[in-house]
């Protein structure tokens, strides 16, 4: 396999099955907020070898998850690894991913679909949530931020931009 240096495209036939890797995102209203997302892909392709490595969105902004798992089955996958990009177990890991994923499979009866644990609790993370708290005791106070207009980032019609509950209704769900 030899990767093209400018882009995420694997070129030639695997001689064994190729795995590929879908960091899965929920997606934004905001250009380049995948940023992040693209730098770790980046980085599991040069620390730890992984030859064929995508990131996409479920919402919003693409790239999204059926265009990207096409295209790593068009390369030659035959195992499609997708790890949400996600801290919280909410609606999104319950259902509509999985739900999506079930579906775009069938598609593809061939190459095998695994769906990776989110972030969830993990003890790096309170080790990451530690260097952030150090680090914010040196930045300003939040009412010296100059915000962008929220005209930048239209909601589509019919959207919300947040997506309120009481919490009353909210207590009705606490198990």
């Amino acid at each position: 396999m030899v990767r093209d240096e400018k882009s995420s495209e694997v070129r030639g036939k695997a001689a064994c099955p190729l795995d590929a890797v879908i960091i899965l995102g929920h997606g934004s209203r905001v250009p380049d907020a995948g940023k992040d997302m693209e730098k770790v892909a980046e980085r599991l392709r040069e620390k730890y070898g992984y030859p064929l490595v995508e990131i996409c969105f479920m919402s919003r902004l693409g790239p999204h998850f059926p265009e990207i798992f096409e295209k790593c089955v068009k390369l030659g996958a035959t195992r499609v690894l997708v790890v949400p990009y996600f801290l919280h177990s909410g609606i999104h890991l319950l259902l509509d991913i999985p739900e999506m994923l079930k579906e775009e499979a069938r598609k593809f009866p061939g190459v095998s679909v695994q769906m990776g644990r989110s972030f969830g609790f993990d003890e790096l993370l309170v080790d990451l949530l530690r260097a952030r708290i150090e680090e914010t005791r040196g930045v300003s106070d939040v009412r010296e931020l100059v915000l962008p207009p929220k005209e930048k980032y239209p909601v589509p019609e019919g959207q919300c931009e947040f997506v309120p509950m009481p919490p009353d209704e909210a207590a009705k769900y606490r198990t």
